[in-house]
């Protein structure tokens, strides 16, 4: 399983960004993903995530409204709409693999967002 997170960068406050998560080494398709960020010294926060068909999502509180996750199971890719940015939001993003039970059972490598005037 390989999953590699982009499209970090540097934005200011009200901004927007889209994340992408190329998925390989398993049948995308097939599983739950999430994407968690963590601050830091904070702890890992579960931010959203989404079903295999992409029919179901999930948001926690503190982006519901503002980001919207997606998938495209034709290109093995996971997408995070970043918008109304905070510097809060300040943190390194990862995609997640669902395994059994929605547990996490593989992480990517992150990509850092900065949220800074």
């Amino acid at each position: 399983v390989q999953l590699q997170a982009s499209g970090g960068g540097l934005v200011q406050p009200g901004g927007s960004l889209r994340l992408s998560c190329a998925a390989s080494g398993f049948t995308f398709s097939n599983y739950g993903m999430y994407w968690v960020r963590q601050a830091p010294g904070k702890e890992l926060e579960r931010l959203s995530s989404i079903t295999g068909s992409g029919r179901n999502t999930y948001y926690a509180d503190s982006v519901r409204g503002r980001f919207t996750i997606s998938r495209d199971n034709a290109k093995n890719t996971l997408y995070l709409q970043m918008n109304s940015l905070k510097v809060e939001d300040t943190a390194v993003y990862y995609c997640a693999k669902a395994g059994s039970s929605w547990s996490m059972d593989y992480w990517g490598k992150g990509t850092q967002v900065t949220v800074s005037s």
